[in-house]
């Protein structure tokens, strides 16, 4: 039987409002995830709490207005595991190595979550960047 409103689901809650969404207090990270967290998306694994901090500010300052809602949360049954649907939006300020046109854009992603001693500790990522890439390859208007 999966858990509703588990504390992984929390902790989960919390990181996406604080780290994702403005105003942005990327101080909880080290709140909310453990020293050694790790980062798996496709472009590889960042390791290390700090390590993450400052990639969560790199990719976060390429998003104005940046704005993630999570559209489906869940937990494993022991709740060692937490899935979240999530979409992000804002305006383009140089995403996947773009110019900083100011567009509007749209990632949207599933994110794995170990849940560790009461932290997040590992983040297993997949992203539209594909769709993303394409929506950022048509002229501008």
């Amino acid at each position: 039987m999966a858990l509703f409103g588990s504390h992984g689901e929390e902790l989960l809650t919390e990181f996406w409002a604080k780290v994702y969404n403005l105003p942005q207090d990327l101080d909880a990270i080290d709140r909310l995830c453990t020293d050694d967290f790790i980062l798996s998306n496709p472009d590889g694994e960042v390791v290390g709490r700090a390590a993450f901090k400052e990639w969560a500010r790199n990719f976060t300052s390429k998003i104005r207005d940046i704005r993630l809602k999570s559209l489906d949360m869940f937990s494993g049954a022991d709740g060692t595991r937490v899935v979240s649907r999530w979409v992000v939006t804002g305006y383009n300020q140089g995403v996947l190595g773009s110019p900083p046109d100011d567009r509007p854009i749209q990632i949207s992603g599933i994110a794995v979550w170990e849940v560790r001693d009461g932290k997040l500790a590992h983040n297993w990522v997949e992203r539209s960047a594909y769709e993303l890439s394409q929506q950022l390859a048509k002229p501008v208007k």
